[in-house]
């Protein structure tokens, strides 16, 4: 499928490709597309990033797959080393590190979104499964774009910027559960 450009970003195009039938759901790839762009909004008015002025002048491009547990689990295994499916993997895309050639989008990055993991946390929080993806979207998008969570300062940055984000999104803050283990 080709990217398509969103509304709430200018120059941001995302591709939105379902892989796995339990993810074809009405509406799930302009969820997908709004929550990324709501995350990517949000970057961009933010103080840091190497990416932002060559994204202002270019655009850029995101990838998001909605897959099964076992596609996941298989590129979890191939570059992360680990077992098993996780909820989003984040593939960074060299356009945020290093810019790309003249004339071309930055290539973000990718997610990929498991299905099963998605679905059982967001039964055992208690939650709807789209506002559950809506999080790992904006959680995803925000791995691409250099934002991260193993030190405790990064990790309270980053998960203030998800909330507010996902408030706007209409979506209610996801680490005030007891469930705030999911994205780890």
């Amino acid at each position: 499928m080709r990217p398509r450009p969103t509304r709430n970003v200018p120059g941001l195009e995302i591709a939105v490709i379902t892989r796995a039938k339990a993810w074809r759901l009405p509406g799930v790839a302009a969820l997908c597309r709004r929550a990324a762009g709501a995350a990517v909004a949000a970057a961009l008015a933010g103080k840091t990033g190497a990416w932002r002025k060559s994204f202002r002048a270019r655009g850029g491009e995101i990838g998001i797959l909605l897959a099964g547990d076992s596609y996941a689990a298989k590129l979890n295994a191939a570059y992360r080393g680990r077992k098993g499916p996780t909820n989003v993997l984040s593939f960074p895309g060299d356009g945020a590190a290093r810019g790309a050639p003249a004339g071309l989008p930055l290539a973000l990055g990718d997610l990929v979104v498991a299905h099963g993991v998605a679905a059982r946390e967001a039964r055992r929080a208690g939650k709807p499964l789209r506002h559950h993806l809506t999080h790992l979207v904006v959680h995803g998008v925000l791995h691409l774009l250099g934002y991260d969570h193993q030190r405790g300062k990064d990790a309270a940055r980053m998960e203030t910027l998800e909330t507010d984000i996902l408030r706007g999104l209409g979506v209610p803050d996801p680490y005030r559960d007891a469930n705030r283990a999911e994205m780890a």
